[in-house]
């Protein structure tokens, strides 16, 4: 059996995956594989759109729609196979992860090419770049998630997970010693505000973003 290799690149961060895979998986399998590739857990709602030469969208495939878009009989990426969606040799579909606080990405069959014996797929064949941090967790925690697929990232900002480079739970006031952060507090207003007469502003006279 042949197999589809598609370049996949992020829209806005210099960085690429190349992703081999069979013509009768399906969009989730290549949902799952991108993520897999750069440490994100991908359980967030997503959509591939079948594109043409200027990354226009057309046909919609997704994962995790609600019931409105469900009744409405939208393709989902676990019943979608790619095969089923490949017009052209480089063909192209543009894909959302995320649409809460989403990341766009290009994906594009570069080749078909023929199945080697004994590889399961789909899997990674190239890397280039660095992806940028889901949620800024470290690539340490995105691992954590991506070798146990019964933790989802909510299950680690309950836990006190800790790395060398950063803390999912911030410090207790209790771990904070006493005294000082009032100390700090006061010295930090009076060398930055003393003698603008910034020190006495109260709540009331401040301009927050919520504002606008």
């Amino acid at each position: 059996m042949a197999v589809y290799r598609f370049k996949v690149s992020f829209e806005d961060f210099d960085c690429v995956r190349e992703i081999d895979i069979k013509p009768n998986q399906t969009f989730m399998d290549l949902h799952l594989a991108i993520h897999a590739s750069i440490g994100f857990d991908p359980n967030f709602a997503s959509s591939f759109y079948v594109s043409n030469d200027f990354w226009h969208k057309g046909t919609e495939i997704t994962y995790l729609p609600n019931e409105r878009r469900i009744a409405k009989g939208i393709k989902l990426m676990t019943d979608a196979k790619l095969s089923a969606y490949i017009d052209d040799p480089y063909q192209r579909f543009y894909y959302i992860f995320n649409f809460d606080k989403p990341f766009d990405f290009h994906v594009q069959l570069s080749k078909i090419i023929d199945d080697l014996a004994g590889t399961e797929y789909p899997i990674c064949t190239k890397s280039m770049g660095e992806p940028p941090r889901q949620f800024n967790l470290p690539p340490a925690i995105a691992a954590l998630i991506l070798e146990d697929e019964e933790i989802g990232i909510l299950d680690l900002i309950d836990e006190p997970v800790q790395t060398d480079e950063f803390s999912i739970v911030g410090l207790d006031e209790e771990d904070t010693p006493e005294g000082q952060e009032g100390e700090e507090t006061e010295a930090e207003e009076e060398n930055e505000f003393g003698d603008l007469g910034f020190g006495d502003a109260t709540d009331e006279d401040s301009t927050t973003r919520d504002d606008y």
